[in-house]
């Protein structure tokens, strides 16, 4: 089992897209209130005090959109100083990233991964939700922004659906082939979305390498990151592959991931919500800290045993939040 030294904080549930995949059309998102936020001195007190000192290093900003979030800058600016954080990346939209990339390197940010579902604007509408004017060259402007202030590893993350995107897989390889991106591709997951997802089905990566092996052929690749995702490369390519496999190929036993929600809820795992704690309400009620740490220690040795449920299961089962509201 690796140590389990890296925390997804979601700095908000709201987002400005709508997408498919995280949130359904239709689906009812009952959002938090501004005040049953985490605010930034009760996130870095968490941080500080109760995360780090029980082992966890590295941390990833997602959402909801993280840049909706108005203090984002300044939340990152305060992990990236801590001396005991060794890594911090964040997961956008890139929506809003053209004007705060500069913003957001200076303050420590290093590292990036950026939603890209289709490079036809149209698909991009559709997945995203958009119904009035289109989104794609904004967030395509927030990308190219990215990379040219110096992100790096900069990834595209791209959930791949059958009969929308899948058509495009060569496509979204091919962004690696000349720049030093590298491109995600998810497994379409069904997490508050059942409809579309009994609706499309989902394709699995090893489909998705064989295509691009057919045409370029694939070697194994490395790039810097924490996450599941197997990694290959295009001979002679600047950047690289990665598929995430969590529908078909179990990494439960390799998570060294927690999640914490906008709201202040620990959870040990995005399919499974045994074991939760709820630390906002306890930082609140003036619970020490350090029975906050310990009830976190016993939620990590709790784990590994909730792991293997959920591996042995045969099911992802039914979740109260859609992924916009875990964190993704």
């Amino acid at each position: 089992m690796n140590p389990i030294d890296y925390l997804r904080i979601s700095l908000i549930d709201r987002c400005n897209f709508r997408c498919q995949y995280c949130m359904p059309e239709g689906a009812d998102l009952d959002y938090v209130l501004q005040q049953n936020l985490l605010t930034r001195d009760e996130l870095m007190l968490l941080v500080q005090e109760v995360f780090i000192p029980v082992g966890f290093t590295r941390f990833r900003l997602t959402g909801g959109e993280p840049l909706v979030r108005p203090d984002v800058v300044e939340i990152v600016r305060s992990i990236a100083s801590l001396p005991e954080t060794q890594d911090l990346a964040m997961t956008t939209n890139a929506f809003l990233l053209a004007d705060l990339a500069q913003e957001l390197y200076d303050a420590g940010l290093r590292r990036i991964n950026i939603s890209l579902d289709s490079l036809k604007p149209e698909v991009f509408d559709q997945i995203t939700g958009n119904r009035g004017r289109s989104r794609w060259q904004q967030v395509w402007n927030g990308i190219q922004t990215a990379y040219r202030v110096g992100f790096n590893p900069l990834k595209l993350n791209v959930v791949v659906i059958p009969g929308v995107n899948d058509d495009e897989v060569l496509d979204l390889a091919a962004l690696s082939l000349d720049r030093e991106w590298h491109i995600r591709f998810i497994e379409f997951m069904p997490i508050g979305n059942d409809g579309l997802f009994q609706d499309r089905g989902w394709i699995n990566s090893e489909t998705l390498r064989q295509q691009i092996q057919e045409k370029w052929g694939l070697t194994e690749g490395q790039v810097r990151g924490n996450g599941p995702a197997d990694v290959f490369q295009i001979p002679g390519a600047k950047g690289t592959l990665g598929f995430i496999s969590q529908m078909s190929e179990c990494f439960c036993d390799r998570c060294n991931r927690m999640r914490l929600s906008a709201d202040g809820w620990l959870r040990p795992c995005l399919l499974n919500e045994t074991g939760q704690i709820d630390l906002r309400t306890a930082l609140r009620s003036g619970i020490p800290l350090y029975e906050l740490r310990q009830q976190v220690r016993e939620l990590l040795m709790l784990k590994p045993d909730i792991n293997y449920k959920d591996r042995n299961s045969g099911t992802t089962g039914r979740y109260a939040r859609t992924m916009s509201q875990i964190g993704g």
